[in-house]
C-alpha cells in the first residue's frame, strides 16, 4: 500500500485523511468526522457507542472498517478507525446532524479534486495557492512556499532514483539536512516554534524557507553529482547539502546580528489571525 497523509479542513475543523495510491481512494478518520458532525466533547466515546449499536443491528460498516496509524494531537501515531468515502456516506446516515448534507458535498469534492490532480498535477499547485491566500499569507511568502514544494519534490525524486525508501529513510535524511543547517532536527525545530501537527515549512519565515530550499536543492545537486550507492552514502550527501545552507546562515547572521532560526512562526510574523487553522501538508 502506497499512502500519503493529508489534513483536510471542513468549517475550520481538521479531518485526518490518508490517500491510498494503489486503490485510488481516501481513507478518513471516523472520529474526526464524528467530531465535525456532532460537536461531541468526546467523539471517541460517541463512536464506541455508535459502533456497538451498528454491530447489534448487523451492519457490516462497524465490522469492516479498517485501522491505520494517524498522527494525534500529541505528535505520536496511533491506530485509528478509518473508512473510505463510500463507507462514510453510509455512516453519515446513522448520525443525526444538520451538517450531514454539507459534509457529503465536501466529501465528494475532496475525492473529486484528488482524482483531478492525478490527471493534472498543476491543479494541486493552483489549489495550494488558493488556500494559502485564503489563510492570509502574503504573496511573497506564498511564492517562496510553492517554490519550496517544487524543490522538495525534486529532492525526493532524486532519493527514489537512488533506491531509497519513502517513510523512515526520507524522514531520517530530512532530519540530517535540517540539523546540518538549522542545528535542530525537524522535531526539535517544531518544538521551538510551538508546533504539534502543523507543517514546519508552513510556519517558517521567508528567510528560513529560503535557507531550507538552499539546503534541499544543494543536497539534490550533490547527490546527482556523486551518485551515492546506498542510504549510508546518501546520509553523508544530506549533511553536505545542509552544510551549504549553514554557511549562508552564518554569513547572514554575522551581517545582521540576528538569529535566523527562532521561535517566530509564519502565522505570527505575517499577522494571520486564525492561528488554530491547519495548513495543507505538502512535501
Amino acid at each position: 500500500m502506497h499512502t500519503k497523509e493529508a489534513i483536510q479542513i471542513f468549517e475550520d475543523k481538521q479531518v485526518r485523511t490518508v490517500w491510498d495510491a494503489e486503490e485510488e481512494k481516501w481513507y478518513i478518520s471516523i472520529i474526526d468526522v464524528i467530531a465535525v458532525l456532532t460537536n461531541s466533547p468526546n467523539p471517541r466515546k460517541y463512536w464506541s457507542v455508535l459502533k456497538t449499536r451498528l454491530k447489534a443491528e448487523g451492519s457490516q460498516l462497524a465490522t469492516n472498517c479498517s485501522q491505520l496509524k494517524m498522527q494525534s494531537s500529541d505528535g505520536k501515531y496511533y491506530k485509528t478507525d478509518v473508512a473510505d468515502t463510500e463507507q462514510l456516506f453510509r455512516l453519515i446516515q446513522s448520525i443525526p446532524s444538520p451538517k450531514a448534507e454539507p459534509f457529503k458535498l465536501w466529501l465528494a469534492q475532496v475525492a473529486s479534486e484528488r482524482l483531478d490532480e492525478m490527471q493534472d498535477p498543476e491543479l494541486s499547485i493552483d489549489r495550494a495557492l488558493e488556500q494559502y491566500q485564503k489563510l492570509g499569507y502574503s504573496e511573497s511568502w506564498i511564492n517562496q512556499r510553492l517554490k519550496s514544494i517544487e524543490i522538495r519534490k525534486d529532492l525526493t525524486e532524486e532519493w527514489k532514483n537512488r533506491g531509497l525508501k519513502e517513510g523512515q529513510q526520507f524522514a531520517s535524511l530530512t532530519d540530517i539536512i535540517t540539523k546540518a543547517w538549522a542545528g535542530k532536527t525537524t522535531k526539535e525545530y517544531k518544538v521551538l516554534k510551538g508546533l504539534k501537527k502543523e507543517n514546519l515549512r508552513d510556519n517558517m519565515t521567508n528567510t528560513e524557507l529560503i535557507l531550507n530550499m538552499l539546503a534541499e536543492a544543494s543536497t539534490k545537486d550533490i547527490s546527482q553529482a556523486v551518485k551515492p550507492k546506498d542510504f549510508e552514502e546518501s546520509k553523508k550527501v544530506a549533511n553536505q547539502g545542509g552544510h551549504v545552507a549553514k554557511v549562508a546562515l552564518k554569513e547572514l547572521e554575522s551581517k545582521t546580528g540576528k538569529k535566523v532560526v527562532s521561535a517566530l512562526n509564519a502565522k505570527k510574523a505575517l499577522g494571520i489571525e486564525n492561528t488554530d487553522q491547519k495548513k495543507m501538508t505538502k512535501k
